[in-house]
């Protein structure tokens, strides 16, 4: 049986969007298995009193356009979305009624595109997510029932305090036994680390 990479995620970060690319591959070099772990990142935000958009005029800047150089360096249709930031939870919420269906890959697939390939900020709502249930097969109605529901929402707290205690701070972080990365440019780290413990 391969390694473990538990992959902390929410669809508001533009880092987890580059690495949600990078770390699949990884995966697939090193025979590892990669356990998603969608988590409220604007409730942790919170509890450390910290406010993304609060930040200075010029490093915001320069944020968007290092973000074009990773779409550029990567060949990717990334394009930073009229609508940001959103708010993520039943987006997150639809991750795990997709797991439980055997479709959390394609649902991941999906969001991030329209969100951030396609510029839809329809998926914090719940009709946008209806048409991503469709658009991979599964029954809208069920599906939503599912993502509302009090088991998954509770889920949802559940995966976001059990980061916190993990000592997560942001999205995407990584973890690969007892080391934790964070960032979409820690790939070499996470590479190392798998190859440390095969």
């Amino acid at each position: 049986m391969g390694q473990r990479i538990e992959f902390f995620w929410d669809i508001g970060s533009t880092n987890t969007y580059f690495a949600l690319h990078l770390i699949r591959p990884l995966a697939r070099r090193h025979d590892a298995t990669i356990v998603m772990r969608p988590f409220n990142l604007g409730f942790v935000f919170r509890h450390h009193n910290y406010v993304l958009m609060e930040e200075p005029a010029a490093k915001i800047a320069n944020r968007k356009r290092d973000l074009e150089r990773w779409a550029e360096r990567y060949d990717l249709p990334f394009r930073f979305p009229d609508v940001f930031p959103i708010k993520t939870s039943r987006a997150l919420r639809g991750s795990l009624a997709a797991r439980a269906e055997g479709r959390e890959d394609a649902y991941l697939d999906a969001i991030f595109r329209r969100y951030w390939e396609q510029n839809d900020h329809g998926i914090a709502e719940l009709s946008g997510l209806a048409s991503v249930a469709t658009e991979i097969g599964l029954d809208a109605d069920s599906f939503i029932a599912a993502v509302e529901s009090d088991a998954t929402k509770q889920a949802l707290i559940t995966e976001t305090s059990d980061a916190l205690e993990r000592g997560i701070f942001g999205a995407p972080s990584i973890q690969v036994g007892q080391e934790l990365f964070w960032g979409k440019d820690r790939m070499e780290f996470v590479e190392d680390a798998l190859k440390q413990g095969a």
